[in-house]
């Protein structure tokens, strides 16, 4: 495989540390006076080398890429846009081959041009990534010419140790090198983690801010992940960590990075909003008024508190479409976005910078999300990329695992219960219902946890209907470990009320269930209330709160994961295979070519609207 060529890591170090002053000084020492550049620069011309008083500056930015390296399957592959009469149409897109394509084109005429990602690049990946703990998105990254990323909460899967080694390189401390004769050379960007410290040192664990230049221009990047990262990673992958405001921090580097003079600053905010409308070209800000009205969740808050010396915030986490203003603290709109997620949108801003002061010009500013469609030609060195690892992979990922008779949707049902949900739920019930493997007698799963869909038609050459390792490895990339606990009757119900309420008033996380599990979920109704006592049974029997069930789930909802704290609360707690092996066996023992797995009635859950 060939060696990915290396950017200068020591230059980019010292801009990200906030040294290098003297080089900074010699930049600006080399900009010609407004003497020498004449009326051109006063007025906002140029004098024909590019020192015009006002500069655009392009920045694209993405999010969310989660290793998708190879275009996404069924819906998980699709954005929505609406067409001019009203109606929507869906558009196949994704793709690292097409992205770099998109990106190279969009550079193209632009003399000032940033590429940001605002977190969860790797984590959660498909088997091409994630069999080789993401180094191929990292090399795929540095290939596109990534200039700088805010960890997201996927980048701690592994903690913190292994996202330094994404960052810094070397080979795996355990698997080794993947390719004979090659050490892993890390990220060619910077990884931003502002709110990420050592909770013994309180020191970031990695650099807070960047700033990019170029000819005089210089733009500062603060990047942050949500705060809540702990509630959503397993405990073991934030160990020793402390994730502080995104607010607060944000806030405090704005005024380190002034005091070191850059008045430009982007913040890259792994945390985001939930728009009013699914299509990618929806305009969230209404009337024109720069409210943002059509967008919801927490970036409304955050946006609405960090600095006004902040020029834009670029957003991810919620895999959602926006490009909005939302107000500042001194009520003057400012840019929000956000481009989906596994690379089917990119966001082009232009961010018009004044020389003379040093800052955006915030009225000038203009953004649009594009899709990263297929019709382009493919980068041949990503497809090179991709060929290379595929054939390391392909031993693994082509191996047959089961047959199924239709889509099965997972990431890509909008419903509470998905249909994949209940076939892994069952999955899970089924290997840890014996005695000897624990004797669950329900099992439940985080929907965060089922990361992709099923695909009837065949991706490579397996043929329709055939679920291969790399496909259900897509479905279950985190190979959690199983628990089967004891658990009251009453924290039982307690968990399935918090899905709708605490922390998941806002950001409704429905638990797919077993068969046997039912219960009514009214929606007409507020918080806890929406989960209607005396619905909740098992095989036809009222869950008794004073009685004790043995419940299966993964390891991350065992710990209390996502808001579930009354899962934590079980004993007597057994662990079994992983999350991916008992899904596998399932797919093995349910399912023949003849007789393929049928696409799940998703009926335990009664839905009232």
């Amino acid at each position: 495989m060939a060696a990915t060529p290396r950017k200068n890591k020591t230059g980019r170090r010292i801009l990200a540390a906030g040294a290098g002053l003297a080089t900074v000084g010699a930049l600006f020492a080399a900009m010609p006076s407004a003497g020498a550049a004449g009326d051109a620069y006063a007025a906002g011309g140029t004098n024909g080398k590019g020192w015009g008083r006002m500069v655009d500056v392009q920045l694209l930015s993405f999010n969310d890429l989660h290793g998708n390296l190879e275009p996404p399957a069924g819906s998980s592959g699709q954005v929505v846009r609406t067409k001019e009469d009203g109606t929507t149409e869906k558009i196949d897109a994704g793709g690292v081959e097409y992205l770099a394509t998109h990106l190279r084109q969009a550079r193209q005429g632009n003399r000032y041009s940033i590429t940001a990602a605002a977190g969860d690049m790797i984590g959660a990946s498909p088997l091409l990534s994630g069999l080789f703990h993401d180094e191929p998105t990292i090399e795929a990254l540095n290939d596109l010419d990534l200039d700088v990323t805010s960890v997201g909460n996927h980048e701690f899967d592994e903690g913190a140790r292994e996202l330094a080694r994404m960052q810094n390189g070397g080979c795996h401390p355990t698997a080794g090198c993947f390719v004979e004769g090659k050490t892993f050379g890390g990220a060619d960007f910077p990884y931003l983690a502002a709110n990420v410290t050592d909770e013994k040192t309180g020191k970031p664990i990695l650099d807070p801010y960047y700033i990019w230049e170029k000819d005089g221009v210089r733009i500062g990047f603060i990047g942050v992940t949500l705060e809540g990262t702990p509630n959503v990673v397993t405990a073991e992958g934030v160990k020793g960590l402390k994730f502080g405001d995104e607010v607060e921090t944000i806030n405090k580097y704005t005024k380190v990075l002034e005091r070191k003079g850059v008045k430009s600053i982007v913040a890259l905010v792994h945390e985001g909003g939930m728009p009013a409308s699914a299509s990618y070209n929806y305009n969230c800000d209404g009337d024109g008024d720069g409210e943002g009205e059509g967008v919801s969740g927490a970036i409304v808050d955050i946006a609405k508190n960090v600095s006004p010396q902040v020029d834009a915030l670029v957003t991810g986490h919620t895999h959602q479409a926006y490009v909005c203003s939302i107000p500042d603290p001194a009520g003057n709109p400012r840019l929000v976005t956000s481009a989906s997620s596994f690379g089917k949108l990119y966001t082009d801003t232009t961010l018009t910078y004044d020389r003379a002061t040093k800052d955006i010009v915030r009225t000038a500013v203009a953004s649009a999300n594009h899709v990263v469609s297929r019709d382009v030609p493919k980068a041949q060195d990503i497809s090179q990329l991709i060929a290379d690892w595929k054939a390391l992979a392909a031993p693994v990922a082509n191996r047959p695992q089961g047959f199924i008779a239709a889509d099965i949707n997972g990431r890509g049902s909008t419903a509470y219960e998905k249909p994949l949900g209940d076939v892994i739920a069952d999955a899970q019930l089924e290997g840890l219902a014996p005695a000897d493997k624990g004797g669950a007698q329900l099992a439940l799963m985080n929907p965060g946890g089922i990361r992709a869909d099923l695909v009837y038609k065949a991706s490579g050459s397996e043929g329709d209907g055939v679920v291969t390792y790399g496909e259900s490895f897509t479905v279950q990339p985190f190979t959690n470990m199983m628990n089967v606990v004891d658990l009251t009757g009453a924290n039982l119900i307690t968990a399935l009320k918090q899905q709708v309420s605490g922390s998941n008033l806002n950001s409704i996380k429905i638990l797919q269930v077993s068969k046997g599990l039912t219960y009514t979920l009214d929606m007409t109704k507020t918080g806890a209330d929406r989960v209607v006592d005396g619905t909740i049974k098992l095989n036809g029997e009222a869950i008794d709160p004073a009685k004790t069930y043995r419940v299966a789930m993964n390891e991350f909802l065992a710990g209390g994961g996502d808001g579930f704290g009354a899962l934590a609360t079980g004993t007597n707690k057994l662990v079994g295979a992983s999350d991916l092996d008992v899904f596998n066996a399932y797919l093995a023992s349910h399912s023949s070519a003849a007789n393929p797995l049928p696409v799940p009635a998703a009926n335990r859950i009664t839905v009232v609207k």
